[in-house]
């Protein structure tokens, strides 16, 4: 009897940090959403390959890997690279959810590509796809209160009480925005969930 192999259609990529003091962190909304969604899914995302923690599930009719680099932030590329490679995934089909510092705490925003826009993970992602045609959920986290703020005391700081109560909502959008956009594409993701 002949088994086919089993295929991943999407790979969803939640960008963060490891380590316990940066769980809850601004630089780590793209992980919470990923673990939203595995959660969603009935699944832990505990399997360490790719340079990363993973897990795969099914998701709006679709096999998808959830992707969580433990490299740190500047290298996210590297297990994005290495699981897109491993699946053969098209690029159109990576998602990468993150945090986002131009867009108030609450606020998403779904786009078909782009450029890193200054965050490092998502330039450690385009530097190793060669490719910044990759649809992206990003995810507001605030900007930082002054200009001499340093980025990344910012972006590795925790949320406020009343942030925190804005960001969850945020943090359930972007997921259903995911499962919309595997579903039934950018287009309609973005017209759904944009501006929320």
């Amino acid at each position: 009897m002949l088994f086919k192999k089993s295929t991943i259609d999407w790979l969803i990529v939640g960008l963060g940090n490891p380590g316990r003091e940066y769980e809850r962190t601004r630089h780590n909304v793209g992980w919470r959403t990923v673990e939203l969604l595995a959660q969603d899914a009935g699944v832990k995302i505990d399997r360490a390959r790719f340079r990363g923690l993973t897990r795969s599930c099914t998701l709006a009719g679709q096999k998808v890997l959830l992707l969580k680099p433990e490299t740190y932030m500047n290298a996210s590329g590297e297990a994005v690279q290495l699981a897109a490679m491993y699946y053969k995934i098209p690029i159109d089909h990576i998602l990468v959810l993150s945090d986002d510092i131009s867009l108030p705490v609450g606020k998403i925003r779904v786009r078909a590509e782009g450029s890193a826009g200054g965050h490092n993970g998502l330039k450690s992602v385009i530097s190793r796809l060669g490719s910044q045609d990759f649809p992206r959920i990003r995810i507001g986290v605030g900007a930082k209160p002054h200009p001499d703020f340093d980025l990344a005391d910012w972006v590795l700081s925790g949320f406020t009480p009343e942030e925190e109560k804005a960001l969850t909502p945020a943090i359930e959008h972007a997921a259903a925005a995911a499962l919309e956009l595997i579903r039934n594409g950018v287009q309609s993701a973005a017209a759904k969930y944009n501006g929320m």
